[in-house]
């Protein structure tokens, strides 16, 4: 009985927070706190990129392109999640990588698109390098890529490695 008294009253504060027009506040809560609010998506797309050659970056950031401007045009929303891991993390490198120009730009005019690093990823060029190598600002870290994608494709996100 008291569970259900609980989600009741969930319920209702959820339902005033949208009548009250609240719910933005809400989502902008849970997106500086790591959760993401995809209640605009239609469809989710995960690119890998774990290949250190700059052909397969400008691949993965050519498809988030044309797959948002498609789904633009059909005015459907598109969330692309871009996991970075391995060889792959010389793109998320602002002293290395050859895809930096198109990084700023897919950062300032495409927020639909993330960036994923993997922390493992990370900790294995640290300890390799002497120091922990930076990253894009707009790149959040993840424990692990490969986790990353996995707990994508269970939340949905179809996996594509260009």
């Amino acid at each position: 009985m008291r569970m259900i008294t609980i989600v009741a009253v969930a319920l209702m504060v959820s339902f005033a927070l949208d009548v009250a027009g609240l719910s933005r506040i809400s989502s902008a809560f849970a997106q500086e706190n790591g959760e993401d609010d995809l209640s605009f998506v239609d469809h989710k797309l995960a690119l890998q990129v774990s290949d250190g050659d700059e052909a397969t970056m400008r691949s993965a950031l050519d498809i988030a392109a044309n797959v948002s401007r498609d789904y633009s045009e059909k005015a459907e929303g598109v969330a692309i999640a871009i996991v970075v891991y391995g060889p792959g993390m010389e793109m998320l490198r602002p002293d290395r990588s050859p895809v930096m120009e198109r990084l700023k730009a897919f950062s300032q005019s495409m927020p639909n698109v993330s960036f994923a690093a993997c922390g493992n990823t990370l900790d294995t060029l640290e300890a390799k390098e002497g120091t922990r190598p930076e990253i894009v600002p707009y790149a959040r870290v993840v424990q692990a890529g490969v986790a990353e994608l996995m707990r994508l494709h269970e939340d949905g996100y179809t996996i594509v490695k260009p």
